[in-house]
């Protein structure tokens, strides 16, 4: 074993030990890991050499990736770590160096339970078909809460599922289900390529990774509509962002076309932030827009600036805004007030809920 294998697999036991989420690598830098959101440098480590970063990046990429990696500049992969985790990472160049992001991919899935996640989301997982979205910020918590959908239908139902992921994160064992895991660059060419193999591969729920273009999302669109579950994610800060985001994704001509499928087909979109817990550790806060016929028919006539003020008055439906559920949480104990307004984004409505 070499001495970046060697350190490398210390620096991961920390990661692992202190439970943090993040390991981040970086030329001229100690090695940094994020602890409940703060990044904490490893000072009893050495400050890290380019020798260093080239050392981890062998020992983090097989052969062929690396090359793909020194001729692309940046790559998506994952790691297992002996049998006790797997990391997802990404390697990049900054300043003509090489630095390494690391993320901690839990081995268990949790549950909506475990994860403080509503149990609302069961009645979105038990869905035969529609389009489900989990969206926010990197590093949130959206992989997380689509991989504790995967596996609640895992655990309740026979279905065929497909994930296509770049990496794969969470490996799932299958249970009541059948599980297939596709990832992007290993098993097939494009989350666009895969997605449209779906349909002959007689699948009842789609989880996709990321949604990052429109001939992904309008095929995600049509498979929801043509009797599958699709899950996938977007970075957007909210629900009516969210949908802007799609509509926009395509030119005039088209956007019709899509509002009038993504009405049909939209189930619902669960936005979330993870929050510092007054106690220690992080806990979700979450907007959930459920489409019914009112929002249906925003999206339908593109009056998605409306959306905000229907997730505030339809509570007794089970939608809840992102400065509800934040006061909720300030009032629980749960977290601060000064954190809660940290996470608004509309302060005003957040102070006049408390």
């Amino acid at each position: 074993m070499t001495n970046s294998q060697e350190t490398l697999e210390r620096l991961i036991a920390v990661l692992i030990t202190d439970n943090a989420s993040d390991l981040h690598l970086s030329v001229g830098r100690y090695p940094t890991v994020r602890v409940s959101g703060d990044l904490i440098p490893l000072q009893k480590e050495k400050v890290l050499t380019e020798e260093d970063t080239l050392g981890f990046l062998s020992a983090l990429l097989p052969e062929d990736k690396k090359k793909a990696f020194l001729q692309k500049k940046d790559i998506d992969f994952s790691y297992s770590f002996k049998k006790e985790a797997r990391l997802r990472g990404n390697a990049f160049y900054q300043k003509d160096a090489i630095s390494i992001a690391l993320r901690l991919i839990p081995r268990v899935v949790g549950t909506f339970q475990d994860l403080h996640l509503p149990s609302i989301l069961e009645n979105f997982a038990g869905r035969k078909q529609g389009f489900f979205l989990v969206v926010g910020p990197v590093g949130q918590g959206k992989s997380t809460t689509l991989a504790s959908m995967i596996e609640f239908i895992n655990t309740t139902r026979t279905e065929h599922i497909l994930t296509i992921e770049d990496p794969i994160e969470y490996f799932f064992d299958q249970k009541k289900s059948i599980i297939d895991q596709r990832e992007v660059g290993l098993d097939t060419e494009s989350f666009d390529q895969a997605l449209n193999r779906m349909f002959r591969q007689d699948i009842n729920v789609g989880m996709i990774g990321e949604m990052r273009d429109p001939d992904t999302i309008a095929t995600a669109v049509t498979a929801a509509e043509t009797g599958h579950l699709i899950l996938s994610t977007l970075h957007t800060n909210n629900a009516s962002q969210t949908i802007d985001r799609i509509i926009d994704s395509f030119s005039g001509p088209e956007q019709a076309q899509i509002r009038s499928q993504l009405a049909a087909s939209l189930t619902g979109i669960f936005s979330q932030r993870l929050v510092k817990r007054v106690s220690g550790g992080r806990i979700p806060a979450y907007e959930l827009l459920i489409n019914n016929k009112a929002v249906s028919n925003l999206i339908r006539e593109g009056r998605t600036h409306e959306v905000d003020s229907i997730i505030e008055i339809s509570s007794d439906i089970g939608m809840i805004s992102m400065e509800r559920s934040l006061a909720n949480l300030a009032r629980e104990g749960e977290v601060s007030l000064d954190e809660a307004r940290l996470h608004s984004l509309n302060p005003a409505l957040l102070e006049k809920l408390m």
